[in-house]
């Protein structure tokens, strides 16, 4: 059986925040005379937020992992839902449910995170045949002190210093791990160690499904308005279009920044004019706010749907393709890349295999 320091160097070993909730449900059920662990994520979209269940894990060796792109929102409970979870989280305090008599099994609900950052916000949940004792308090809170530590300097390598929205190399490893999972190699598929191996020099072609897309979005005459306002001027206006970027999209679509004026979107999605609608959304909420001591500023955003020959780059290069179509005819529009090809605006090379044909 594996020691608490085995289970601190399992969490310490990650590089990737989206298992970090699987092995610290697994170092509790291995170290903990425990049932089950819930590790429960809010979740928002327009304003209402929702459970989500990121990962469950039983003593008995069932259990299941999340992937929060995937997931239907309108499925999931609300807050209120569970208020003892709720109360746990809003009050930062840990609450115990004995819901079959004072000896008898309970329910115990913690703050997945001591304060939050960056909207992250969750609740542990352990279900036990009795009270916790001090001992296994004790031992929770240090393997819950080294997930925080560990999720909060991942999330820090994974953010842009100025906006706090993800970065290149987070879109990169996310766009990788969607792809691992579907070949059955990602978090649901692990083994024991719940580590993703990738053999030196593998290829980065892979499987993904029809629903995911990638968007990019560039603020108009950026250039102008910074050589006009000056540079600080001009990182306000980015911190504010970061801010709007997410109070328009899903907490759990991923907002990236990829550096000067331009930022990026991946999310699931069942098809076309549902994405379309949501660049529309951010698009329209960016041309109505009111900049301090800039006005009126306007955004051009293209996407595309992410093929199974897509990597990283080839599927950003589409989406800017968009882009750059929409600021050569008008600027503060939005095109799908699939669309602009189906109405003949510009071609791609025709591929058979991993060949292109010029």
């Amino acid at each position: 059986m594996a020691t608490l320091i085995d289970h601190l160097i399992k969490l310490t070993d990650h590089r990737d925040r989206d298992l970090l909730e699987l092995t610290l449900s697994k170092a509790l059920i291995d170290l903990m005379p425990i049932q089950r662990v819930i590790v429960a994520r809010v979740v928002s979209e327009e304003g209402i937020k929702r459970w989500l269940e990121v990962a469950t894990l039983d003593a008995k060796g069932g259990g299941k992992v999340v992937d929060p792109l995937r997931v239907d929102f309108h499925t999931l409970p609300l807050l209120d839902d569970n208020r003892d979870r709720l109360r746990a989280l809003q009050n930062r305090e840990r609450i115990e449910i004995a819901w079959a008599g004072e000896d008898g099994p309970r329910i115990t609900y913690f703050p997945l995170f001591a304060e939050t950052l960056n909207d992250d916000e969750g609740a542990l949940e352990i279900h036990s045949a009795s009270a916790l004792t001090e001992e296994q308090l004790q031992t929770l809170g240090q393997v819950q002190h080294v997930f925080r530590n560990m999720y909060h300097l991942l999330a820090y390598s994974d953010r842009d210093a100025l906006t706090g929205l993800l970065n290149r190399k987070s879109l990169d490893d996310t766009f990788y791990s969607a792809v691992l999972d579907e070949l059955g190699e990602g978090p649901e598929s692990q083994s024991e160690s719940l580590k993703v191996t990738v053999a030196p020099g593998q290829e980065r072609r892979h499987r993904v499904p029809p629903n995911y897309w990638l968007g990019t979005i560039s603020i108009d005459n950026f250039g102008l308005l910074n050589d006009k306002n000056g540079h600080l001027i001009a990182e306000e206006v980015l911190l504010l279009v970061a801010r709007i970027m997410n109070n328009t999209f899903r907490t759990y679509d991923r907002l990236y920044r990829l550096g000067g004026e331009q930022f990026a979107v991946l999310m699931h999605c069942p098809d076309e004019a549902l994405v379309l609608a949501a660049f529309e959304r951010f698009r329209a909420n960016i041309e109505k706010f009111n900049f301090p001591q800039v006005g009126r500023v306007t955004i051009c955003a293209g996407f595309t749907r992410i093929t199974p020959d897509d990597s990283p780059s080839t599927a950003l290069e589409h989406a800017e393709r968009a882009v750059d179509y929409a600021q050569h005819n008008g600027r503060n529009k939005v095109f799908s890349h699939a669309e602009l090809v189906r109405k003949g605006f510009f071609g791609d090379a025709v591929k058979v295999g991993a060949v292109d044909i010029f």
